[in-house]
């Protein structure tokens, strides 16, 4: 590799242990250009298998993104540990196929808790670090589905978290930009991942093909240089965006 873009950096990624996951696809390509990463999953023990896949330095936390002292405590912890946090994923998050009247209010609570509040407290628990610093990078996870109204899978709650994901992040990256601390959003569209896999047909899968002109799905290493963009100093200037990796599926 020419260039290690995140040599010396410390990265947080949530959501990240699923094995073909958009989060543990970034967390890969951060710890291979120079990171130190901790995945933040649920589940502990998940969480440090994901980070033993990337290297002994690299660290596994079970964490509960919608619970903010869980999140603090995390992070508290993390910041002890290296002395600093440079980069934020918000990658935590769930999706549910539902019509519009077949939202329950248990169905609407946990999608916009995981999507919108987790991004929320996890952003919130870092930023007084960063703006310590002086120097931070928040990336968070929205959707094609927040844009266009809906996608392949998630319902209309879905895309009202992912659009809530993007307002989110304009109204911080406002904020904090005097900070130095740089906040962006990615976009994904269709992109084949464990979660998408266990939804779809064969012809299901041609359907949606159709509809994309690079005549393909995405992949989670398609996202995953996308992060690593505006997880670098290749993105100095660039904070507020909404950045599409979908194929030219919605070109707008």
């Amino acid at each position: 590799m020419a260039t290690a873009l995140l040599d010396g950096t410390f990265a947080v990624v949530t959501g990240a242990a699923s094995k073909r996951g958009l989060g543990k696809a970034t967390a890969q390509l951060f710890a291979d250009h120079g990171a130190t990463v901790a995945i933040l999953d649920l589940e502990a023990s998940a969480a440090i298998d994901a980070a033993a896949d990337l290297g002994s330095q690299h660290l596994g936390m079970a964490c509960n993104v919608t619970d903010l002292e869980s999140v603090r405590k995390v992070v508290d912890e993390l910041v002890t540990r290296w002395g600093q946090i440079d980069i934020l994923v918000n990658n935590a998050g769930i999706t549910q196929p539902l019509k519009i009247l077949d939202i329950a209010p248990e169905n609407y609570d946990a999608v916009l808790d995981v999507n919108l509040r987790g991004t929320l407290y996890c952003s919130q628990a870092v930023i007084p670090h960063m703006r310590a610093r002086q120097s931070g990078k928040i990336i968070n996870m929205s959707s094609v589905s927040a844009q266009r109204g809906g996608g392949i899978f998630g319902g209309p709650h879905y895309s009202a978290a992912k659009a809530g994901v993007l307002g989110l992040t304009k109204a911080m990256a406002r904020e904090l930009a005097p900070d130095n601390v740089r906040v962006n959003a990615i976009c994904p569209g269709f992109i084949a991942t464990d979660i998408t896999a266990g939804m779809l047909t064969p012809d299901k899968l041609e359907e949606i093909k159709a509809g994309i002109p690079m005549g393909r799905a995405g992949t989670a290493s398609d996202v995953a240089g996308c992060a690593l963009f505006l997880a670098s100093d290749l993105s100095a200037y660039v904070t507020g965006s909404e950045v599409d990796v979908n194929g030219g599926s919605l070109i707008h």
